[in-house]
């Protein structure tokens, strides 16, 4: 069954890419307003939908000891430089990771670039892109965590976080090229293919200007769109201290590394790892039926039709969103009870784009 093959995944052989960038970072098929699109009506034959996500931050932590002091931290390598010459930039390089507590449950998710340094004898740096939310709380871990070490870590406001998801298909449409151009970074969303490209720039400046064939999108089509291809982001989907980063499927994101050094939270991530079995995995899902006012309240319990306990909601946007789930009852009918309109079914589907395991 489908269920039973999520159960273990087997992590890339240690000499696999760590960051594999998927450059045709696209679904073949034409996406449409209303069905998780990045976009209304694609009239103007746009090649490429452009999402301001203002509710995502950026932190920039450098310093001579930046890699061993990050490295120390993530739950995955650091997104190394592309090649370059001495004519072309090196190729920008972004990695998605978690930061974890103790107890090995996620605080913060983010995403990495790697930010391009002149010379030769440059200390590496990077940006973290995190939920704005809590980017005042992520530097004030990093500042604690840094105890001697080299590292300077500071809020960057002036820069902005764009998402580009494909309006059309794949044959009309010209490819990005991934670059890094002073405080401008443009590369494959790390994540997974079908999310499309990530574009950090000064707020100053628009993508609609800075990549070809765009137009303007409804961010409530992004997170459709995030919340049908079953891809978690931010707090809202991520409680820090709650989540789990193997149940919140940070290895299928390409977020872990089960070869790399210590890191805070490690023991228990390795362990369920090396165990080969997750029980629970945050799924995409579909809401049906009459929806209260309110929304479905993260934590709302999601019963199977006999009553039991299946899992509870996570988050999502209109009748879409993601749920924590047990696999082996992701198959049959569910529903959320609701003071409003009674029984809200809902139904849990495995993305196309999930690796197939081998037990």
């Amino acid at each position: 069954m489908a269920a039973a093959a999520l159960l273990r995944w087997t992590a890339p052989g240690r000499g696999a890419s760590a960051w594999g960038l998927r450059l045709c970072a696209a679904p073949r098929r034409r996406l449409t307003h209303g069905a998780g699109s990045p976009g209304g009506d694609n009239g103007n034959d746009s090649a490429w939908t452009c999402f301001p996500l203002g509710e995502r931050g950026v932190l920039r932590v450098r310093g001579p000891d930046s890699v061993p002091f990050l490295s120390g931290l993530l739950t995955n390598e650091l997104p190394l430089p592309g090649p370059g010459t001495g004519t072309t930039p090196p190729l920008a390089r972004a990695g998605y990771a978690h930061f974890l507590n103790v107890q090995g449950r996620t605080l913060y998710d983010v995403i990495l670039y790697r930010v391009p340094e002149a010379g030769v004898d440059a200390a590496a740096g990077f940006f973290l892109e995190c939920d704005i939310s809590v980017a005042h709380t992520l530097q004030k871990h990093l500042v604690f965590h840094r105890i001697r070490r080299k590292v300077e870590v500071e809020l960057c406001p002036e820069l902005g976080v764009w998402a580009m998801l494909p309006s059309t298909s794949e044959v009309h449409r010209a490819p990005l090229q991934e670059k890094a151009e002073g405080a401008t970074i443009l590369t494959a969303d790390p994540r997974t293919a079908c999310m499309g490209w990530r574009l950090l720039t000064p707020k100053k400046s628009s993508a609609l200007y800075l990549v070809p064939g765009s137009r303007h999108g409804d961010l409530r089509d992004y997170h459709r769109h995030r919340y049908r291809q079953g891809i978690p982001e931010g707090v809202r989907d991520l409680p820090p201290g709650v989540a789990l980063p193997l149940e919140s499927n940070l290895a299928f994101m390409n977020g872990v590394s089960f070869t790399k050094g210590c890191y805070v939270g490690q023991e228990l991530t390795a362990r369920t790892y090396h165990m080969g079995v997750i029980r629970k995995r945050l799924f995409p899902v579909q809401l049906c039926g009459p929806l209260p006012a309110a929304g479905i309240a993260p934590g709302t319990p999601v019963l199977t039709e006999s009553g039991k306990a299946a899992g509870k909601f996570r988050a999502g946007e209109g009748d879409l969103g993601l749920a924590l789930l047990q696999t082996e009852k992701i198959k049959g009918p569910l529903y959320i009870k609701s003071s409003e309109s009674g029984h809200v079914a809902l139904s849990a589907s495995v993305p196309a784009w999930w690796p197939k395991a081998t037990k």
